[in-house]
């Protein structure tokens, strides 16, 4: 096949384009990694992982970035905001970087200018759903999931599962049924608001009435489901994946209105005891490794080079649905005060 000039020179132009790039993401990470080799660590608080994944992604980051240790601090998403917050009353500076799964946590730091301006160098190699969340980059995607249905594959056929979120608070799954808080959890909190936007508060009064298990983190629904403690769960889809892997009885049902989309963000503080470091950890959470390490693990990779496991459906073949910004920021107090009323917890 001849190219014509202008395909020549388009061609061209990307050739010569690319091996720029990686040039110049190389020299400044490499400049980074000098100046977060001084730093010598940084602080994570993360919410929208396992602790064993956490920990496994400052394992590999400390690989490549030798004498830059990654210090994990791994809870729910209110109680990390609760925790933040602490230290910044008492003026005390413990985290460089915070990962939450509350986009209403991200609004309130801004407004406060509380944290820092930062787009990775690798910004471009990431799916453009991703990008540009906040046009100030303070906050960047760095981890995407969903939340759909789970069961108990001792307990419940897949043909009998429910197939859709009004199915799971059918009076059938009375005492069967696991969800985690919106008090402490961000995905539950966007969960319970996207909920209450289908369907109205009275999917939760028909949900109480079925006497539900009600934990902290939406992590404990995979738990209690794989168990066979409950039967059936709104859960993270992906962390339901990865334990199957590993043997446990548990399946994913993907609800016909949507699965819940999460996508979740990062900041570095704008006090950040370790500004270097967590910018060239920045770079590192938009990079093939832990693109891998999430496909591994059955996850949602925001980079389009990253192959999914065999058996993980592609979020461009699943339905999914999620509240907007705005809906979650308001939402979740309003959900949760709701939640405890209804509840009481």
């Amino acid at each position: 096949m001849k190219l014509d000039r202008r395909q020549f020179l388009g061609t061209t132009a990307v050739g010569i384009f690319l091996p720029s790039l990686a040039l110049a993401q190389g020299k400044a990470s490499g400049v980074l990694y000098e100046a977060a080799k001084k730093e010598g660590e940084l602080t994570w608080y993360i919410v929208h992982i396992t602790s064993e994944t956490a920990e496994k992604i400052g394992r590999a980051f400390t690989e490549k970035y030798p004498g830059v240790k990654v210090n994990v601090v791994r809870t729910t998403a209110q109680v990390a905001f609760q925790r933040l917050n602490q230290d910044l009353q008492s003026k005390v500076a413990n985290c460089d970087v915070f990962a939450s799964t509350d986009l209403g946590h991200y609004v309130d730091l801004k407004k406060r200018k509380l944290l820092m301006s930062y787009e990775p160098s690798n910004a471009s190699e990431i799916d453009p759903r991703f990008r540009n969340v906040d046009p100030d980059n303070q906050f960047i995607i760095t981890s995407a999931t969903f939340i759909a249905i789970l069961y108990n594959t001792d307990k419940v056929k897949a043909a009998d599962a429910p197939k859709s979120w009004k199915e799971l608070i059918d009076p059938k799954w009375t005492n069967q049924v696991s969800v985690g808080h919106p008090g402490f959890s961000g995905f539950v909190g966007t969960w319970v608001v996207q909920m209450k936007k289908l369907y109205g508060w009275d999917y939760f009064k028909k949900l109480a009435a079925i006497k539900p298990q009600v934990g902290r983190s939406i992590i404990d629904t995979v738990t209690a489901t794989a168990s066979g403690e409950r039967s059936v769960a709104a859960g993270p889809g992906a962390l339901a994946q990865y334990q199957a892997s590993r043997g446990n009885p548990i399946g994913v049902s993907y609800p016909s209105e949507g699965s819940v989309l999460m996508a979740s963000p990062s900041s570095i503080m704008a006090n950040a005891p370790h500004p270097n470091a967590s910018k060239l950890f920045l770079e590192f959470l938009w990079g093939s490794e832990v693109a891998d390490i999430t496909a591994a693990e059955f996850g949602t990779p925001l980079r389009p080079d990253t192959k999914v496991r065999p058996g993980v459906l592609p979020l461009d073949q699943m339905k999914t649905i999620r509240p907007s910004v705005e809906e979650v920021v308001t939402g979740i107090p309003e959900v949760t005060e709701d939640w405890r009323d209804l509840f009481g917890i």
